[in-house]
């Protein structure tokens, strides 16, 4: 025997704003207000300013070790070609002001990119480690400076 299906039907929604004696029907106006809703919003995420620079979180940043290994070992690379080391063979200090001028300028740059992002006993060992050989640096090249005209004066 054939079984007998339900015939499928349709439905009919009338969507037209008004009724048939010209009045608002109250689901054009729930639509309507829940679509300018949306569009509020819409406008609301579109106007907002975008921010360039996230700023600080509100979780304070956590220290990292390998972050102050690798602050300490700029600072006592360029520690050492400012004089502070002396060379093993010859047993007299290394002075090579370019060198140390580049990793100063490394110190700056992960101050510049990690800033508001440190914890404030890594942003103090960075700030103080950079300013200390920026001070050594400065007076070794003044010393240079001063020296070099003092010895082509003996030569002439």
């Amino acid at each position: 025997m054939a079984e007998h299906k339900p015939e499928e039907t349709f439905r009919v929604i009338d969507r037209r704003p008004f009724t048939e004696t010209g009045e608002l029907r109250k689901e054009a106006v729930e639509q309507e207000r829940r679509e300018q809703e949306q569009a509020t919003k819409t406008e609301a995420k579109k106007s907002a300013p975008v921010a360039a620079d996230p700023g600080p979180s509100a979780e304070p940043p956590k220290p990292s070790p390998a972050f102050e290994n690798l602050i300490r070992l700029l600072g006592s690379n360029a520690a050492m070609v400012l004089g502070a080391y002396a060379d093993p063979r010859t047993g007299q200090p290394i002075v090579e002001p370019d060198a140390a001028r580049e990793f100063i300028d490394m110190l700056d740059a992960l101050h510049e990119k990690t800033k508001g992002r440190l914890t404030p006993e890594e942003e103090d060992l960075l700030v103080d480690l950079a300013g200390k050989l920026k001070m050594t640096y400065l007076e070794i090249s003044q010393a240079g400076a001063q020296t070099v005209p003092a010895r082509a004066k003996s030569r002439g």
